[in-house]
């Protein structure tokens, strides 16, 4: 394959990737670290990232990938929540996309309030639950963007 075209796929991959982090339907870490590995497969940029940059993101993007599936869940139990507030609050996330940055920020606060209130709880119950939840996608979030602007990092050192 030639390298104009395996720099463009990695430059969307990274590209998409940056957009997954906030986006809940794109494995934003994962397609970000897969434009960075692309990336060590062009002859012309390959000394430029050392396969032990490539294998130790590739390591921190799997873990944070697990820990981004389980921290809103973890949050939501550490409040007292259950099934039906996690699943709303995924729905809020879903649903807030599409009503840009103050969506994707309270959407799966009110989506876990709404889950709480449909599972049974009082107002005060469901609002701490859905503080759990918040709190849980917000420190995916924050992992997310970290580890997402580190592949960025060393993308962008490797094509300079």
């Amino acid at each position: 394959m030639p390298e104009p075209l395996l720099i463009a796929i990695a430059v969307i991959c990274v590209i998409v990737g940056a957009v997954g982090t906030v986006a809940p339907v794109l494995p934003g870490v994962p397609l970000c670290w897969s434009g960075l590995l692309i990336l060590k497969f062009v002859p012309s940029v390959t000394g430029s990232v050392s396969w032990a940059v490539v294998v130790v993101l590739g390591i921190i993007t799997l873990v944070v990938t697990v820990i981004d599936n389980i921290l809103p869940m973890w949050g939501t139990r550490k409040m007292g929540g259950n099934k039906k507030v996690v699943w709303g609050a995924t729905i809020g996330l879903l649903i807030g996309f599409f009503l840009g940055p103050w969506g994707i920020i309270f959407g799966p606060f009110v989506g876990a309030l709404i889950g709480g209130l449909i599972s049974g709880s009082k107002f005060r119950i469901a609002t701490k639950h859905a503080t759990g939840a918040f709190l849980g996608y917000l420190a995916g979030l924050v992992i997310k963007l970290i580890t997402v602007g580190l592949i960025v990092f060393f993308f962008v050192v490797a094509l300079v």
